[in-house]
């Protein structure tokens, strides 16, 4: 007796039909005997068929012994999902895996009336599906009834307490009977996870299937490393190369998914755009059109990273890279479902592979590091298709037998077959030249070359060789350095693509201020300095010479500020060797200062010692000048004496003294 026939007869027939044969590992987790009608937490990867699981386990709550439901009333279960696409992948789920039990499905999601959703449950219902935010609307408005609630479902929880639901969901486990079974099911069980678990579960039953712990085995995973401006260029040669029936490609900003739409529908792509800013009746369409294949390609934002199951998508590409290791995993997992096998390709511009390498790793995924196809690599998968088209094997009838002969008598047999090609080729896009920067990583250790078989293949081990271990070497200088802002990780491509060799025959990258040492093995030299012609000029104007021995790698001393004749900065000229000042006046000598003028404030008393041999003056009242003004008509005005002079000084006044301040007493 197999598992399928174990279940309850409704839900038997309707897996039957739907061509189910054996249950996933988490599917036969949730019918295990110890979980009848107890909570639990589930924990799954995505693509492992988690909505039919908690379906079944919610058949025994919901039937309760009975072959088919009665007439819908109240709802007996609400199942709640992250968003819009979710909820109604959920809801059409669960209407096949109900169909045969009579079950009436309502969905309440944001986006769409809510006059019609309120009509729908006035009506009755069995199972609701929908989002956080619609849900709690309808419980508030006393549209949705919650009396009778004997299970509730949370898909994707930690998705859900990610867009920040946390107080939608409390609401709507507050207001729903204490005594229903509650069943949580997430990708991950983090701390936030467990801790709403702890506070709306009873005695919950923790469940982990074993291929939690692994890599998707159904997902082939590649990172193709290009130039920064090959990145469209890129997809559209990875879309070429795989031809996938569907393909995803995910970005991380709403413009990014408008550019990349216009982009590979101007290349004649059949694409769709999915992002927030769309209503729900466009995003429901356009993935209705992925469906009927009508559109072979979507371009969308992480809102389709969850919960979206396309029945024929085989590829996921990553035009950006994404935020963190969990979405990478959800991302991919709209591929390899249902043990279907699928690609996910992670585009990585040359400038953020460290950042590819630290997601992946994170992400415990092992990914296989390589160029994106090129287009003769493209041209020729195009090739072997043809081939083995089913078009030239098919059995061809007798109207086909007389207009091939007309065709071969008139035309030739040659020009028919070229005809063919002509047409076979004329519904698909023209692949791009991409530009080739040489060596890509072996997951962050080694090298491979681009393409196999032109260049040596990298190493088996994954341990990186050591300096000392490089070999018989010579050492060649470019003409940049730190301030020029050259880096080895955009120096070793000009190499490797100006000199012909690969990222093994460089050793050792020494930088200086203005120029920069490079270890080349002695076995690529000859071939390397012949690549790169007898100007020996590099990309971006870099001059290449060989160094002869051991470069030297001191660090250079700054110029002399000065040259020519001038002395050194640290040699001043002594006082002595100035030269007489030219003054006509005989009062003051060569060697002397040029009087400065006295500041405001100095003390009254102050004398001509105290300022450098200026004449003697007192501070306040001009003294009397008693001798002959005539004298003096013939000196400049500052040495002339001023207007007051001569005149009788005026007596000093009784009380022009400032009183002296009392001292306080402390008595």
């Amino acid at each position: 007796m197999t598992d399928i026939q174990a279940l309850e007869p409704a839900l038997a027939v309707a897996l039957e039909k739907r061509g189910y044969s054996d249950l996933t590992p988490v599917q036969k987790a949730v019918l295990a005997p110890e979980l009848e009608g107890r909570d639990a937490l589930v924990s799954a990867q995505t693509g492992s068929g988690k909505t039919v699981a908690f379906g079944l386990a919610l058949a025994p709550t919901l039937l309760a012994g009975k072959a088919r439901f009665d007439r819908a009333a109240a709802p007996f279960a609400l199942a709640i999902a992250p968003t819009r696409e979710l909820a109604l992948q959920v809801a059409r789920e669960l209407e096949w895996l109900y169909a045969e039990a009579g079950a009436q499905i309502a969905t309440c999601v944001g986006g769409m009336d809510m006059r019609n959703e309120r009509r729908a449950l006035e009506r009755g219902a069995h199972i609701v599906v929908g989002t956080p935010g619609r849900l709690r609307d309808h419980i508030t408005r006393n549209s949705l009834d919650l009396s009778a609630i004997r299970a509730v479902v949370l898909d994707e929880a930690d998705e859900m307490l990610d867009l920040g639901f946390r107080e939608d969901l409390e609401f709507i486990l507050e207001s729903s009977p204490e005594d229903r079974r509650t069943l949580m099911f997430s990708a991950t069980v983090s701390k936030p996870i467990a801790k709403l678990a702890e506070s709306y579960q009873r005695d919950a039953i923790r469940i982990a299937t074993a291929s939690e712990q692994k890599q998707h085995v159904d997902i082939d995973y590649r990172a193709l490393v290009c130039a920064p401006s090959d990145r469209d260029n890129a997809i559209v040669n990875v879309l070429r190369y795989y031809e996938a029936p569907n393909a995803i490609v995910f970005c991380n900003t709403r413009a990014a998914v408008n550019h990349l739409t216009a982009r590979l529908h101007n290349r004649g792509f059949t694409v769709v755009a999915l992002s927030g800013e769309l209503s729900q009746n466009e995003r429901s369409h356009a993935l209705q059109a992925m469906r009927d294949g009508r559109a072979r390609v979507c371009i969308a934002t992480d809102v389709a990273a969850r919960g979206i199951d396309l029945p024929n998508l085989e590829l996921v590409i990553h035009a950006d890279l994404p935020t963190n290791p969990e979405t990478l995993l959800h991302r991919s997992g709209r591929t390899g479902r249902a043990g279907r096998k699928g690609v996910s390709a992670v585009i990585v511009p040359t400038s953020a592979r460290r950042k590819a390498e630290r997601v992946l790793q994170a992400a415990t995924v092992r990914a296989t590091w390589a160029s994106p196809p090129s287009a003769d690599e493209v041209n020729a998968r195009d090739d072997e298709r043809l081939m083995a088209d089913e078009m030239l094997t098919r059995i061809a009838d007798e109207d086909e037998i007389d207009i091939g002969a007309r065709l071969i008598e008139t035309h030739g047999a040659a020009q028919v077959a070229a005809a063919f090609l002509r047409l076979y080729r004329a519904g698909r896009s023209a692949p791009e030249e991409l530009v080739d920067i040489g060596q890509v990583f072996d997951g962050g250790a080694n090298r491979r070359p681009q393409r196999e078989g032109d260049r040596p293949a990298a190493r088996e081990d994954a341990s990186p060789r050591r300096r000392e271990d490089f070999g018989p070497s010579a050492w060649v200088s470019l003409s940049v350095g730190r301030k020029q802002n050259a880096e080895p990780r955009w120096l070793i491509p000009v190499l490797c693509r100006n000199g012909d060799i690969t990222r093994h025959d460089i050793g050792a990258i020494k930088m200086q201020q203005d120029e920069t040492f490079v270890q080349i093995s002695n076995d690529s030299l000859e071939h390397f300095l012949a690549a790169i012609g007898p100007n020996k000029t590099l990309e971006r104007g870099m001059r290449l010479k060989l160094v002869e021995g051991e470069p030297d790698l001191r660090p250079t001393r700054s110029a002399p500020r000065f040259d020519g004749d001038r002395k050194p900065q640290g040699e001043r000229k002594s006082y002595g060797d100035r030269k007489p000042l030219d003054r006509s006046d005989d009062r003051k000598t060569s060697w002397e200062k040029p009087q400065r003028e006295k500041p405001a404030g100095r003390r009254a008393d102050a004398t001509a010692d105290d300022f450098g041999g200026a004449p003697k003056k007192k501070f306040g009242r001009k003294p009397e000048f008693a001798g002959d003004r005539s004298a003096y008509q013939d000196r400049p005005p500052a040495d002339r004496p001023g207007k007051d002079w001569g005149k009788p000084a005026k007596p000093a006044r009784a009380g022009d003294e400032k009183p002296k301040r009392k001292k306080k007493s402390n008595g």
